[in-house]
């Protein structure tokens, strides 16, 4: 098994942030949330928020994870096709729970859309539903 490397993200990722998203079948807003403006405002907000997984240097899991100083958000998270099933979300899971606790978050919610069958199970794993 190749070795799984949990970084965090920066404003130089994001091609690849938005390549893996497409490439996992999330709905990418260039134009709105998911613009390279709006990810660079975030990523500066909460830096330890955007997660990412890499396997010989290859983008290949993100999270990023939100607050609003009281709640933490798990959201677009997303594995390339051929990495799943390897533990790689649970790891960033992990990763950006551990990453709000730090900030006192004790509260925590996974948005997941609801045709979004792994994301589910992932869910279900973390005791979420």
């Amino acid at each position: 098994m190749q070795e799984i490397v949990i970084k965090q993200l920066t404003p130089a990722d994001y091609e690849k942030i938005v390549e893996l998203w497409e490439r996992a079948g999330l709905v990418v807003k260039t134009k709105g949330r998911d613009s390279r403006e709006a990810l660079t405002r975030q990523m500066k907000q909460n830096p330890k928020f955007f997660l990412g997984a890499e396997v010989e240097s290859q983008l290949v899991g993100v999270i990023i994870a939100s607050s609003d100083g009281k709640k933490g958000h798990l959201n677009r998270i997303a594995v390339q096709a051929r990495y799943r099933g390897q533990g790689i979300a649970q790891r960033l899971t992990l990763a950006a729970e551990d990453a709000l606790r730090q900030e006192g978050i004790k509260v925590i919610t996974l948005l997941v859309e609801r045709d979004n069958i792994p994301s589910i199970q992932l869910a279900h794993k973390f005791g979420y539903v």
